[in-house]
Formats: C-alpha cells, structure tokens, sequence
C-alpha cells in the first residue's frame, strides 16, 4: 500500500507534487490552446493567412501535447482535469474575451503566455529531477522544446517589418 511515508523525497519533497504540476500544466496548455484558436478565428487584416496558418498550427501542437500530459498524470496514479471549469480554477494564463484584439497584440500575448509555459515547465523540470522521475522530465524537456519554438515563430512574426 503507497502512503505518505512511500511518496516522501528525504530531501523533503513530495512526488505526489509530480502530478499535481503536470495537471497545472494541462490546464495552462488548454488555456493557451483556446486563446490561440480564439485568435485563429479572429484574426483579420493583411498578413491573415500567414497568421491564420500559424496560430492553426500552433494549436494544433499544443492540444496534441494535452494528452500526453494527461497520460502521464494517469500513470503516476493520479486524477487529472475532468471539466472546464477545473481548468478555470487551475489555470495561470488569462483568457481573452475582447472582441477586438489587433493582430500583433494577439501575436505578443500568445508569445509571453508560451514564455510563461516554457517557464513553468523547466520548474516542473527541475522537481521531476529532485524526485528521480526521469519519464516526466523527458517529455517535459520535449515540451519545453515545442513552447520555446512557438515563442519563437511568434516572435518573428510579430516583429515589425
């Protein structure tokens, strides 16, 4: 039987923190995987096609990752999002009701929440470290990967020209 005992680090961490950081992260990347369709629909103006193209891609990465991040959360042995209203009380990104956004603010606030994301998961990162679990910290350092390319791609596009 796994108790409290079996799941605590000596140097005082707790693995049980593992899975409750990735469902952290499920909801951030479902928050970003919404406001980045949210864009996707909304974008207008005289790059719309290259930015349609890009945002539809880049949600495409995000919500593919949701369920692995998922996944692994199942099999560390833990519950993970069930509702959208679990996400609401999870998430750290803000959404974006306005019913105007200019292209290159939507550009500028999708860069900084998948800086926001790359951020959270080198911590996640480094818990996975301090807890041995090397599987987590693989596919996070993948994931890391792909929010630092979308930043990146984001940031091109957003610069004036």
């Amino acid at each position: 039987m796994d108790t409290q005992a079996d799941r605590q680090d000596p140097r005082g961490a707790n693995r049980a923190d593992i899975p409750v950081g990735l469902t952290a992260l499920l909801a951030d990347m479902f928050a970003v995987y919404l406001k980045t369709k949210n864009f996707h629909w909304h974008v207008s103006g005289p790059h719309f096609r290259d930015y349609h193209r890009l945002l539809d891609e880049q949600a495409t990465q995000i919500l593919a990752t949701t369920d692995a991040i998922a996944e692994r959360v199942r099999k560390l042995g833990a519950q993970t999002i069930k509702s959208i209203s679990h996400i609401g009380r999870l998430q750290h990104i803000e959404d974006n009701d306005t019913d105007e956004v200019a292209p290159r603010e939507m550009l500028r606030e999708l860069l900084q929440d998948n800086q926001r994301l790359a951020e959270e998961m080198l911590k996640l990162h480094s818990l996975c470290d301090e807890q041995g679990d090397v599987a987590s910290a693989s596919l996070i350092e993948v994931w890391i990967d792909e929010a630092q390319g979308r930043a990146w791609f984001l940031l091109e596009a957003e610069r004036p020209g």
